[in-house]
């Protein structure tokens, strides 16, 4: 057996015996670890490094040294089915050179853990099960405290008086906020929030129930605005779109969001929010008509593309 295979089956060895589920005790998951530490078929464990590695790097790296490609699409599930759970498990670090990093960006970077390269260092030799023994005893903490350090770099968001949500970390996340706590209080005073979108996760907040009392039903596949507030007194659905995550409601958005909630009892406004206006001359000439354009840098103007109401449905 080659040392390319004898790395790859003592990484999913390595793996199971750190208890991570079945789901990651694959090749895939096995490649991933070997790329954290560097681990080339000519070196011994006791070489392993701890560069910091993103997504792609990972696979190319998986490609170059152990001869297996993935195609490119195959990125999330790299990203959701095996390094999720590495940093879940205290595995491997997200972001350890910059913390506050946004979830989606091009930068992000994942690190093994400094316990576990001291511990994978030892495999292969005779105190490899004593440090293993000693490790799993001290995991859960080291565990918590990591998951305790992610929950400290998210957005907290304040939706109602005595409510609090957390969105992941990153400049989406943060206009997110502003539409939440300072549009939705300067044009919508007294409004429900029903949707905010997250990065990390389609569904960061929904209620649900609220949306289907408006005879709204968008199920899973909806293409869901980023900001979705009822705005009670009016009985407006106020459908808002951040430029940071697809862009405006152009005349495309403005159809399928039409589609998706033509059902709707309550007038729909469609509104683009920009974190600045130099940001929004860039897409002027992509704005819908009969939509509302909101900046978070000059937060009590509004500006309104056409039609004869001023922040009203159509």
């Amino acid at each position: 057996m080659n040392d390319r295979n004898v790395h790859l089956e003592d990484a999913q060895k390595i793996i199971a015996a750190l208890g991570l589920p079945s789901q990651q005790q694959n090749e895939r998951s096995a490649l991933c670890l070997l790329a954290l530490l560097n681990l080339t078929p000519e070196k011994t464990w006791s070489q392993a490094e701890s560069p910091l590695m993103g997504i792609t790097p990972i696979m190319s790296w998986a490609h170059n040294q152990y001869g297996k490609y993935y195609a490119p699409n195959s990125r999330e599930t790299f990203r959701r089915q095996t390094m999720h759970q590495f940093c879940d498990a205290g595995i491997a670090l997200y972001n350890p050179d910059k913390p506050d990093r946004a979830v989606n960006s091009p930068k992000a970077v994942y690190q093994i853990e400094p316990h576990i390269l001291t511990l994978l260092r030892t495999y292969g030799t005779t105190s490899w099960s004593s440090h293993l023994e000693r490790y799993l005893a001290d995991r859960t903490s080291l565990v918590e405290r990591y998951a305790k350090e992610r929950e400290q770099n998210r957005i907290p968001v304040r939706v109602a008086e005595d409510k609090e949500i957390t969105l992941s970390p990153g400049i989406h996340s943060e206009l997110i906020r502003d539409i939440i706590e300072d549009f939705a209080s300067r044009f919508a005073p007294n409004s429900i929030l029903i949707y905010a979108g997250d990065t990390e996760k389609k569904w960061g907040y929904f209620d649900e129930e609220l949306l289907k009392g408006l005879n709204v039903n968008v199920g899973s596949h909806g293409k869901m605005p980023d900001v979705v507030l009822h705005y009670t007194e009016k009985n407006w659905l106020l459908l808002v779109e951040s430029v940071t995550s697809h862009g405006p409601v152009d005349g495309k958005r403005y159809e399928e969001l039409s589609k998706l909630f033509s059902e709707s009892t309550a007038g729909l406004v469609y509104v683009t929010a920009f974190p600045n206006r130099a940001l929004m001359g860039r897409y002027l000439g992509e704005i819908a008509w009969e939509t509302e354009v909101w900046v978070a840098d000059a937060p009590s103007h509004l500006i309104h593309f056409n039609g004869v109401r001023f922040l009203g449905p159509y």
